[in-house]
């Protein structure tokens, strides 16, 4: 048999003989549904990482996951019960909020001390999407990167024009052209593999 169909049978008994939704599973390995499903279709087979992860949350080995197993065979011992993983989505959003708050609070001593300093708003934003684009490098979606990095480009931009507004620098948006460009192009890279 196929190796991606023998993987698929594998992970579906699994995910089943623990009571998981795809979707469950796949918040478990921070993947989405719509992977592992291709994955129970056979239509893909997860990288090695992923296996690893899958061979933890299950209580299994790799090689468990790779190899079939006749309809009699017993699963390997209970599993030890899964171990909530962390939520990185709530963390990434507690990490944002704060950024906004301790904006919020600088806005509010500002203006009790008689200056009005909506322009750490503006920055606020620039630091919010730093803060994303690190988290997302982490835990996220790297693909996700390339539109981040283009919102904080602007928005640094956009924070530097408003900082000088009264000098009316709004050629400074000319810079976001090539700028933008080259962004564009470093996530269009491809870097040669190891070995070819």
């Amino acid at each position: 048999m196929e190796l991606k169909k023998i993987v698929a049978q594998n992970i579906i008994a699994l995910r089943n003989a623990h009571h998981l939704t795809q979707y469950e599973l796949g918040e478990k390995i921070n993947y989405s549904d719509k992977a592992v499903s291709r994955w129970e279709r056979g239509e893909a087979i997860p990288d090695a990482f992923v296996l690893l992860q899958l061979s933890q949350l299950f209580g299994v080995s790799v090689d468990y996951l790779l190899h079939e197993h006749s309809q009699g065979e017993q699963h390997p011992p209970e599993a030890p019960p899964i171990q909530p993983r962390i939520n990185y989505k709530a963390i990434t959003m507690i990490s944002v909020i704060g950024v906004w708050t301790v904006a919020l609070f600088a806005f509010i001593v500002l203006f009790l001390l008689g200056r009005v300093a909506w322009i750490v708003f503006p920055y606020a934003l620039v630091v919010s999407l730093i803060v994303l684009i690190v988290l997302n490098s982490l835990w996220g979606n790297r693909r996700h990167n390339l539109y981040m990095i283009s919102a904080l480009m602007w928005s640094v931009l956009a924070a530097i024009y408003l900082t000088f507004l009264t000098h009316n620098c709004w050629m400074l948006f000319l810079l976001g052209i090539p700028a933008q460009a080259i962004i564009f192009l470093c996530f269009h890279i491809r870097l040669p593999r190891r070995g070819a």
